[in-house]
Parts: C-alpha cells; sequence; structure tokens
C-alpha cells in the first residue's frame, strides 16, 4: 500500500477507536514524537466531522423542503402550488444560496483532502537555507465559517475570516508590547497578529525591518493587551560559547513547542558572522523564536535551517537586537523602550524557566 494511504489509513483507524490498546498506545507516543502526524490527526478528525455534519444537513434540508412543498401545494400555508417548471424554478430561486454553501463546502473538503495527502508526499529538491516559517492552514477556519452561516437561522451576514497566510515566532522585548520576530514571516504582511499561548489574537503592526539580519521589530497595538510588570529573560550582547546548553520556543504548530539543543558554531552558514550555528530539531514556525542559554539570556534569534543536513539551524546573534533598537530609536517616538537587561530565570531549573517564559513568546501571523 502507498505509505501516504498507509498512514490515513492507521488515523482513520485511531479515530474510529478500531486500534488495540498496545497499537493505539505506540501512536499516541508518535503524535508526541512527531508534529506532522499529530496535525495530520487534528486534521483528519476536522475533516470526518465536516463531512458527518455536511451529511446531516443535506438530510435535515431534504426533510424540510418536502415538508414545505407538501404544506404548499395543501394550501396550508401562504405559498403559491407548484407544479411542472414553476416547481424547478421555485426550489431554485429558495434554496439556491444554500446550494451554494454546501458546494462551497464540499470543494473546502476536497482541497482539504488533497493538502492532507500532499503534507505527507516526498517533497520536490529546494535551496540548501530554508527560512523557518510556516503557512497558516486557513480551511478549518473557513470550515468553520461555512458551518455558522449554515446553521444561522436568520441567515445574517457573517464577515469572512482573514486568511492568515504565513506564521512564526516572536518573543517580548518591552513590557509596552514591543517584540523581536524574523523579517521574512510579516514581509508584505498587510495584516499582522500575534497570538498568546490561550489562543488569544491580538493586533500588531511594524515599527521596525532590517532585513539584511532578518529581524523585525513588532508593537501590538490591541485594548486587549496588558502589559506586564517585568520580562523574566534578558538579551545577551555578547557571543555564546560554543557546546553551550541552549533551548528555544516556537510555534511550529498552534501551541507552543518547546526544543533543546547546544551551540554548535559562533558563525553560520558559509561563515556568515550575522547568525550561529544551533544543534537543535527546528521546523516551520520556529521561525523568530528565542535561543536562550542555561542562565535565561536570549542568545539568539532562530530563523533557518540547512535543508541537506539534519539539525543544523541558524539563528541571529542577539546583538543585532541590540543594533535594531538603536536604528529605531533614532525616531525619538520610540526612546521609551527598556530592553530587559537581567534574568531572573538564573539558578531556575529548565521547567520553571519553560513556565516563567511561555506567557512572553506569540505566534504571529500575517496576511
Amino acid at each position: 500500500m502507498n505509505p501516504e494511504f498507509q498512514l490515513l489509513d492507521t488515523i482513520e483507524r485511531y479515530i474510529s477507536g478500531e486500534m488495540t490498546p498496545d497499537e493505539r498506545v505506540n501512536f499516541e507516543q508518535l503524535r508526541k514524537t512527531n508534529p506532522d502526524v499529530d496535525q495530520m490527526v487534528v486534521e483528519h478528525t476536522l475533516l470526518i466531522h465536516q463531512l458527518d455534519s455536511l451529511d446531516k444537513n443535506k438530510k435535515l434540508k431534504r426533510v424540510l423542503n418536502n415538508v414545505h412543498i407538501d404544506l404548499a401545494q395543501k394550501g396550508l400555508i401562504q405559498s403559491p402550488k407548484l407544479s411542472g417548471k414553476a416547481k424547478v424554478v421555485y426550489l431554485f430561486n429558495r434554496y439556491k444560496r444554500t446550494t451554494a454553501i454546501a458546494a462551497s463546502i464540499a470543494g473546502i473538503t476536497a482541497l482539504a483532502f488533497s493538502a492532507l495527502v500532499w503534507s505527507v508526499s516526498p517533497s520536490k529538491p529546494v535551496k540548501e537555507i530554508k527560512e523557518l516559517s510556516r503557512e497558516i492552514n486557513v480551511l478549518k477556519n473557513h470550515n468553520r465559517q461555512q458551518d455558522k452561516e449554515i446553521n444561522n437561522v436568520k441567515n445574517k451576514m457573517v464577515a469572512p475570516p482573514v486568511a492568515y497566510k504565513t506564521g512564526g515566532t516572536g518573543f517580548l522585548i518591552d513590557t509596552k508590547g514591543y517584540l523581536v520576530t524574523n523579517a521574512h514571516i510579516i514581509e508584505g504582511a498587510n495584516n499582522i497578529v500575534v497570538q498568546k499561548t490561550n489562543g488569544q489574537d491580538m493586533h500588531a503592526r511594524v515599527v521596525f525591518m532590517d532585513e539584511e539580519r532578518d529581524l523585525a521589530i513588532l508593537k501590538i497595538d490591541d485594548e486587549d493587551f496588558k502589559m506586564p510588570a517585568s520580562i523574566p529573560y534578558s538579551i545577551k550582547r555578547s557571543s555564546a560559547d560554543i557546546a553551550e546548553s541552549v533551548y528555544t520556543l516556537g510555534f511550529p504548530r498552534n501551541d507552543v513547542v518547546y526544543g533543546e539543543g547546544y551551540l554548535a558554531a559562533k558563525t553560520g552558514y558559509n561563515g556568515d558572522t550575522l547568525t550561529c550555528q544551533i544543534a537543535i530539531a527546528a521546523n516551520p514556525g520556529n521561525s523568530g523564536g528565542p535561543v536562550l542559554n542555561r542562565n535565561g539570556e536570549v542568545i539568539g534569534v532562530l530563523s533557518a535551517k540547512q535543508t541537506s543536513a539534519e539539525g543544523v539551524v541558524f539563528a541571529t546573534q542577539s546583538k543585532y537586537i541590540y543594533h535594531a533598537l538603536d536604528a529605531l530609536q533614532k525616531d525619538s517616538t520610540y526612546l521609551n523602550i527598556k530592553i530587559p537587561a537581567a534574568s531572573t530565570l538564573k539558578g531556575l531549573d529548565r521547567m520553571q524557566q519553560v513556565k516563567k517564559i511561555a506567557d512572553y513568546v506569540y505566534m504571529v501571523k500575517g496576511s
């Protein structure tokens, strides 16, 4: 059997509860260690739900249509009796909006299934360095929107959701809502939102962009943003040491993911002095995430990985965050930005550090 369809068959058996206890334990362990498989399970569950929901809606509409026609023909409701071509025209005019919605859902469902199969298919050769931003899957949002429209008995118009196309990670550098991310994540975006670990979206805007160093500074402009009293980590001005233990938090999927590794080289790809090389697992969506050492100091901003080697990841060195801020503060509007100078995480174990940092790391989405 084709490996892609074999994986889909396994996922369907998992969702339908057909696995043995041992198979289920093994598969759930695979979900924990493989974000792509976990995401496929979520999407396939949604797909099955959408198909079931569509089938139920179609059956309900068919019953209601028959009842309405019967009542109209018996003269029990104020509606012209229907026959021949008039009956066809009446049904078309009455239900053409519903039919269009159902057709849209069917098309979107087909696209979702195609995307699911494509996501596990072997990819074509790509360039040596790949940016770690990710494409946002908006099909789920579209499906939920279509469900709301079908179930809205008052037929109120609902504004379409914003289709975010790119995603990555960012982290606060000032309590007033300034955060750092990669420039390539939001390049060309007209709308930007940042999302906390609790799923809350907040609007943001670009205040500084440095494409050469792949850095951007955003400002959260949203009434729901609540300023924290302080930021627990600091931004290191000097380079980290080779073999130093590091870790990162990011959004390769819709909840925050932890990864750990070590500094492999003080320079990046082909000796690039703007970046450093990290030996760590990273996936699309990790771009813009902080790379921290054991003292809770940010030593870099994760940005790209080498496609021809496993676990070879590059990060813009943290000292360039200060360079970006110096350039931004040539505009007196931003003189009050204060980067945290000291970490309060020193001496804490890794689990405690991550708990304290998580609320300051955001998913960044652009459209």
